[in-house]
């Protein structure tokens, strides 16, 4: 019997060793370039949806790749390639009315950074885009991104009804880096860019390089720059994951808000730069402390405008019906 039994006790022991680790949930995150994506980047960091994912019974392994503008992002997510990704509203609502009802439709899961956009322009004597002439080319991440959409919300307001597509012609798609460059060199036909921070600072710190406009002074308020999205089918099947990248991102923006230092020593781990040390983004980070977080704002005011121009057949009555989980009430 004793035999017996330690030969049960070692078959067992044998077979817990031998068994295989309950597989992890791999969970692929689209983000791009900025520091704007900077919850993300904490979140990988500190590995934030992995905590917030075990706390709520999952163990998820994550990888996040990296994207130049929003319609990149759109593909990738609608290919599969990432689960979902950060970028621009305009593309998600595109996306959202296009495969409404479907399980392709992207859904809104929270908002990211809600940094201002900011029209800068090399070109002497220009102080409204008026002022920028047929041949001025204007630089942004992507044709469909937010800047595109800023922009024509502008012209409408400066040129008149009608003419919101009146500068459609001259606008050229550049990753951030190569606008900043193009910039910065003054020797090529881009005489303005729709930057955002850090491309913002760095551009004005350029002799000769100035604002014409932001999203803020367009919109009258804050808006939007970046959001998390995800497929219908993708957040159905993965539900607790919803909420535990709302929860990695505030527990990542509140690490922006108390720790800018550290935040951005992680910022500039994954995006050296030549012209910004820590101080610099720590500076730029204290500055814009309410810039980072989960809520969201003018995703109505971008709707509304894309719906009255044709961009979208459903227009929603609430930025709700678009981000079901978030719950704050926008200004715009």
């Amino acid at each position: 019997m004793r035999k017996l039994l330690k030969m049960a006790v070692a078959v067992a022991t044998t077979l817990l060793v031998a068994a295989p680790a309950l597989a992890q949930t791999p969970v692929k995150i689209g983000i791009g370039f900025g520091v704007g994506f900077l919850p993300m980047f904490i979140a990988d960091e500190l590995k934030l949806v992995e905590k917030h994912a075990k706390a709520a019974g999952v163990d998820v392994a994550t990888n996040y790749q990296r994207f130049s503008g929003s319609a990149a992002m759109q593909d990738a997510i609608l290919s599969g390639a990432v689960d979902m990704g950060v970028y621009g509203v305009p593309a998600l609502l595109i996306a959202w009315d296009k495969a409404k009802n479907t399980p392709q439709q992207i859904i809104g899961i929270a908002g990211v950074n809600a940094s201002p956009l900011t029209l800068v322009t090399n070109k002497p004597g220009v102080k409204k885009l008026a002022d920028l002439s047929p041949s001025d080319k204007i630089a942004m991440p992507a044709i469909v991104s937010p800047q595109m959409y800023v922009l024509q919300i502008a012209a409408e307001k400066e040129l008149g009804a009608g003419n919101y597509d009146k500068l459609r012609p001259q606008v050229v798609a550049l990753p951030h880096p190569e606008a900043l460059n193009a910039i910065l060199s003054g020797g090529t036909e881009v005489k303005a860019y729709f930057a955002s921070p850090p491309f913002t600072q760095i551009a004005l710190q350029k002799e000769g390089v100035s604002k014409i406009t932001t999203s803020n002074e367009i919109f009258g308020g804050k808006s939007s720059f970046l959001v998390l999205g995800a497929t219908k089918r993708w957040i159905e099947g993965n539900g607790k994951l919803q909420a535990v990248m709302v929860e990695a991102i505030k527990e990542a923006s509140d690490l922006i808000r108390k720790d800018p230092k550290r935040a951005a020593e992680i910022y500039l781990k994954v995006e050296p730069s030549k012209v910004l040390d820590v101080a610099a983004v720590e500076k730029l980070l204290r500055e814009t402390p309410d810039e980072f977080g989960p809520e969201v704002y003018g995703v109505k005011t971008f709707a509304d405008f894309m719906g009255r121009i044709g961009g979208l057949k459903t227009i929603p009555a609430s930025f709700k019906d678009v981000f079901p989980t978030i719950a704050n009430t926008q200004s715009n």
